[in-house]
């Protein structure tokens, strides 16, 4: 593309609204949200697979783009999944 990082970075969040690295976070939150929901991982091990540094980290950010701890939000999750048998 030959532009440089800040360039680059300037027309993302004029076009997008967000900086580069809020746009990344906020998708590695719903990916963290559908491996909560539908995996049977638990946080220190979703934290290890999207390369989170320590599960507080992982924690700090979903809380901050969520308003939700992970463990609050995997215990709403299953509160509103249904068995198949049951639908």
């Amino acid at each position: 593309m030959n532009l440089d990082y800040h360039k680059m970075a300037e027309i993302f969040s004029k076009t997008k609204g967000v900086t580069i690295e809020h746009f990344i976070i906020i998708h590695k939150v719903e990916r963290i949200k559908e491996l909560i929901t539908y995996d049977n991982l638990n946080i220190t091990e979703i934290s290890y697979k999207m390369k989170y540094s320590s599960v507080a980290h992982l924690s700090r950010q979903f809380k901050k783009v969520t308003g939700l701890t992970p463990t609050f939000f995997k215990s709403l999750s299953k509160r509103e999944r249904k068995n198949l048998e049951d639908l």
